[in-house]
């Protein structure tokens, strides 16, 4: 019988993704107007893996294991019964998330790494994912309302 999965996207940030392509978008309209079409096809060969790296993320809810994947590539995992904590973070250290908005999932001692840094895109939903599986995990992420909140976005 096969495990029940719950796929969760990662959330894409508007401003990560300008802070990192903008540069390279102006980069490729220099070379296209000055006629560098070599240095256009490097280019557009560079970004198409940050690209496909950026939409593929996924966070994989598998019986009792949460799993992180870029396309159907694993890059890690963990037991749901080892996370103690999910709290907000706006922590710009690299993780597979493609938002700056993330979540930070604070695990066991005896876990590999004492945290994850993810951005699922239906947060609600993906906590009440981990919670049925691990109900003695504490949720801290305030449910901020104000001027700089639009469209879900926190700057």
């Amino acid at each position: 019988m096969k495990k029940e999965e719950k796929v969760f996207r990662s959330r894409i940030s508007v401003l990560l993704s300008l802070i990192m392509f903008a540069p390279l978008i102006l980069l490729l309209v220099v070379m296209l107007v000055n006629k560098i079409y070599l240095g256009v096809f490097i280019l557009g060969m560079t970004l198409l893996p940050v690209v496909l790296l950026f939409t593929g993320m996924r966070y994989v809810i598998s019986g009792d294991i949460l799993k992180i994947k870029i396309w159907s590539i694993p890059s890690g995992s963990t037991d749901i019964a080892n996370i103690l904590s999910v709290e907000r973070s706006y922590n710009v250290l690299s993780s597979p998330s493609a938002s700056l908005k993330r979540l930070r999932v604070s695990l066991k001692k005896e876990a590999k790494f004492p945290y994850m840094l993810i951005s699922p895109d239906r947060e609600q939903e993906f906590i009440e994912a981990l919670k049925a599986v691990n109900p003695d995990i504490y949720v801290r992420i305030p449910d901020k309302k104000g001027v700089w909140r639009i469209w879900d976005w926190d700057f």
